[in-house]
């Protein structure tokens, strides 16, 4: 087998030479960088629920994941997140970037909330009673959790719903937990 070589690519070798005995792409020596990084809040993330969603076209069923996430920093702040992905994990990963972006600030008096507080959200109804120190987390499921992140530590709550439907519950929970105000006495 005889090699041809291409007489052009030798002449734009030779037409630009490195210009003062340099190469042409030397690299430089890597600098660290010396930029003061904030230190972020951190955020704990909880997987509340995850379903298999389908919807049916004429190539046939395509198959989607859907989960809910719940973000806090237990001082105050939290968040939910649901989002749709073609897997499970890029539906986690949307999620709780969801969640830390639409963050909800709580008001919290004494480790417990200020008042008794009811919210709706579709046919779920959630039920939010402050308590006394020591009492601790009288909740269940989605509420607990939500109330465990936002960083309340006595409280006392009831879904009071026809549903048990986590996304529901929880977005009355959060509805519930923005309705709190403080109470001047």
């Amino acid at each position: 087998m005889i090699k041809i070589q291409n007489p052009k690519r030798e002449e734009k070798k030779d037409s630009n030479p490195p210009k003062d005995g340099a190469f042409r792409f030397a690299k430089t020596p890597r600098v660290p960088a010396t930029i003061p990084q904030e230190r972020a809040p951190e955020f704990e993330s909880k997987l509340l629920d995850l379903a298999r969603v389908s919807h049916t076209r004429a190539g046939g069923r395509k198959i989607r994941f859907r989960a809910l996430v719940v973000s806090g920093n237990r001082d105050g702040k939290v968040g939910i997140g649901i989002a749709n992905g073609r897997d499970v994990a890029m539906a986690v990963e949307k999620a709780t970037r969801l969640s830390k972006k639409y963050l909800t600030e709580v008001l919290i008096t004494e480790d417990s909330i200020s008042h008794e507080v009811c919210a709706k959200f579709g046919p779920a109804k959630v039920l939010l009673r402050p308590q006394r120190k020591g009492r601790g987390l009288v909740a269940g499921g989605t509420v607990r959790v939500i109330c465990n992140l936002a960083g309340i530590k006595n409280i006392s709550s009831k879904i009071l719903g026809r549903t048990g439907n986590k996304l529901n519950n929880a977005q009355a929970t959060i509805k519930a937990l923005k309705m709190l105000k403080v109470q001047k006495f």
